[in-house]
């Protein structure tokens, strides 16, 4: 970017030091901001045929006036004033103005006025935010509306626009490869910020859009990229000389078959851990899509190359769970497997850690004990972290750390959506198990309405008499004065009064201390507890193939992902099993993911739809999601362009020409001025 768009906004023919002061607000400092300001809708003033315009469209139309104005009154200050009107394909329509009641005596019988709001399409309505008496005077049919702070006018931001273009015009410089801009027809980068700010018509802001953001995802997908290239090269990693023959006798003593995608990813891993990089790679898998026996065969292959793997999880519970299934598939072959979590202590722990140190544990399973800092390995080799989400990266630093560049596995069941994946892992590796594996049976999601209680009650207790176990989930622990929804407290009351000592109810909350969450899930595995009520705490991991039902009251209340990764919790078994969404929702976006739950069990699937009706802040909890704010570029809507500029960028970066090329030289800069060339980690 020329260094005279660096200057600060004063230096725009019309900007003194309060405007100044006020597009600071805004965030604006420099003439680039202000370029980069962005419209976020257009006024569309084009007089257009009411039956071409969709529901909830803003819409300009002239009609005359056929009736006489009604105004209701609200309260002191809120009144609804509506007239109807004549359009001239000869509908007659309803134009709502909010709190200008005195509109009532402009208002003419047979009056002709053009009016500018949103079209309620099954009222036959307009909402209207502007109206001009007389017919259609304006000369632009698209106007830009910017976000504004304070004194700031979206008129006052279209004028100090329009001024900046005019005025650096010839400042604005190309930053992208003449190749690239033939290739993908784009527009040049001074007609896009002129036709994204003043566009004559639709379609030029379309292709303004596409240009910029294609630029922006391009720019931040060099980034990653730049990242990934340098921890490759700078990570010298352990090349794993593992003994083929061993492993494939391990693979073949597995009680069962692997699944294709199972095959895919193994070598995958395999082919990362034999490299000379460390390894930095992500494990996406269903519930259920068997992620821990592609640990397992991982984990063997690192201890016959002749080192330790380690393998850290969540819960005690599920360390427990994890180690146990690893000593059984490991038990034919000399492979040492051993748990290290807070519980285990005194002489016990000592003797496990001096064992640890002298190499006799070659596998070691464990919370964030694991990461203590008497934690001594003799040769650690290959590092997995599950569901990585709940490890912050400090933890999972420290535990790289307790040896020489080992190679890391990341696992997960939380489906992320391909879009998402390359916005946010995009410096990783990522593999992906995309099937069940056979025999398993899909569980069947039943949505209901809260009256049908009684019945889900009952249905409940024909699966307890069959020895199986049920999953009750609310939202709340306790009473909330400003929520009408079903809490844990009072659920788990109801249940103790219904089954009447028949079976025992277990209570479990995110308040209880752990050892006392410990217990109850330990009783609910080993079904001393027949039914267990829990607020989510119980999402990640725990196993327990009895379980054959899960209720979940207001289930509206869940985003899709987590609602899949709670149903996750049960159909572990050879049983049929269900899951039960109790749900009264209000909105049309919580009815469609009722709907979506019923008709899918696919978790990819899921995210995606989760990802269009909430947005990427929501999906992953908005501070820590490490999606990036884009100023244009939307990662769900626009993946396609996301898509073709990771492609781009992935090429680019390790084509020779790039790091010399003359018409590379603005994309350089853009890495250069990033420091990820050094190692810095993205913002």
């Amino acid at each position: 970017m020329n260094e005279k768009l660096k200057q600060p906004v004063t230096a725009v023919k019309g900007i003194g030091k309060e405007t100044a002061a006020a597009l600071a607000e805004l965030e604006i400092f420099t003439v680039e901001d202000l370029l980069e300001h962005f419209p976020y809708r257009y006024e569309d003033y084009r007089l257009r045929n009411l039956s071409d315009v969709k529901h909830g469209e803003r819409i300009t139309i002239e009609g005359k006036i056929a009736g006489e104005p009604v105004v209701r009154y609200y309260g002191r200050k809120r009144s609804r004033l509506s007239v109807r009107l004549l359009t001239g394909e000869r509908f007659l329509i309803q134009a709502v103005f909010f709190n200008q009641p005195y509109l009532k005596n402009r208002l003419a019988l047979n009056e002709v006025i053009t009016v500018t709001g949103k079209w309620d399409q099954y009222r036959r309505t307009v909402t209207v935010s502007e109206c001009k008496f007389g017919r259609r005077q304006e000369a632009k049919e698209l106007e830009p509306v910017y976000h504004v702070r304070g004194d700031l006018t979206v008129r006052g931001i279209r004028k100090f626009i329009g001024a900046s273009l005019k005025q650096f015009w010839n400042d604005i410089e190309e930053t992208l490869p003449p190749a690239i801009l033939a290739r993908y027809k784009l527009l040049n980068r001074r007609d896009a910020y002129r036709a994204i700010h003043f566009p004559a018509n639709q379609e030029e802001i379309k292709q303004a859009r596409r240009r910029l953001v294609y630029e922006e995802f391009l720019h931040f997908q060099l980034k990653l990229q730049g990242l990934r290239k340098f921890s490759r090269e700078n990570s010298r990693g352990i090349v794993h000389q593992y003994n083929v023959a061993e492993l494939k006798k391990f693979i073949l003593s597995l009680p069962f078959s692997l699944t294709d995608a199972q095959k895919r990813v193994v070598n995958e891993i395999l082919r990362d851990m034999k490299s000379p990089y460390r390894m930095n790679r992500l494990l996406q898998g269903d519930v259920g899509s068997g992620k821990t026996v592609v640990a397992a065969i991982v984990l063997f292959a690192a201890v016959s190359a002749g080192f330790q793997g380690a393998l850290m999880v969540p819960t005690e519970i599920l360390a427990e769970q994890h180690a146990q299934s690893l000593s059984e598939l490991f038990s034919p072959f000399a492979v040492n497997c051993e748990l290290l979590t807070s519980s285990i202590k005194g002489k016990k722990r000592k003797e496990l850690l001096d064992r640890l140190q002298k190499g006799e544990i070659h596998v070691l399973v464990g919370t964030h004990a694991l990461i203590q800092d008497e934690v001594n390995f003799h040769r650690l080799g290959l590092v997995i972290t599950d569901e990585q989400h709940r490890f912050g990266v400090e933890q999972r630093r420290i535990l790289r750390e307790k040896g020489e560049n080992p190679d890391v596995l990341f696992m997960t069941a939380t489906p992320i959506p391909r879009t998402l994946a390359i916005t946010v892992f995009g410096e990783m590796d990522v593999s992906v198990i995309d099937e069940l594996p056979a025999g398993r049976k899909q569980v069947q999601t039943y949505w209901v309405k809260d009256e049908m209680l009684d019945r889900v009650l009952a249905f409940m207790e024909k699966e307890l008499q069959k020895g199986r176990q049920a999953y009750v989930i609310c939202p709340l622990i306790e009473e909330s004065d400003k929520l009408d929804v079903q809490n844990a407290i009072d659920v788990h009351a109801a249940l103790v009064h219904y089954f009447q000592n028949r079976y025992k109810i277990g209570l479990m909350h995110g308040r209880l201390p752990p050892e006392e969450k410990e217990a109850v899930m330990r009783a609910f595995s080993n079904n001393e507890v027949q039914v267990l009520v829990s607020t989510t705490v119980v999402e990640v991991g725990v196993n327990v193939p009895n379980a054959t039902l899960m209720v979940i009251y207001d289930a509206e209340r869940f985003g899709l992902a987590q609602l899949h990764q709670l149903r996750g919790r049960v159909g572990r078994g050879s049983e049929q099993s269900y899951c039960i969404l109790l749900a009264n929702p209000k909105t049309e976006i919580g009815k469609e993911r009722m709907k979506i739950m019923t008709e899918t069990n696919n978790g990819f699937l899921l995210s995606e739809k989760d990802l269009e009706l909430r947005g990427p802040g929501d999906f992953f909890g908005t501070k820590q999601s490490g999606v990036p704010e884009f100023k244009l570029g939307d990662p769900v809507h626009d993946y396609k362009i996301l898509e073709t500029a990771r492609r781009d960028a992935a090429i680019l970066i390790d084509a020779p020409v790039f790091w010399h090329g003359e018409q590379y030289m603005t994309l350089r800069n853009v890495l250069e001025k990033s420091d990820v060339l050094k190692g810095e980690k993205l913002d």
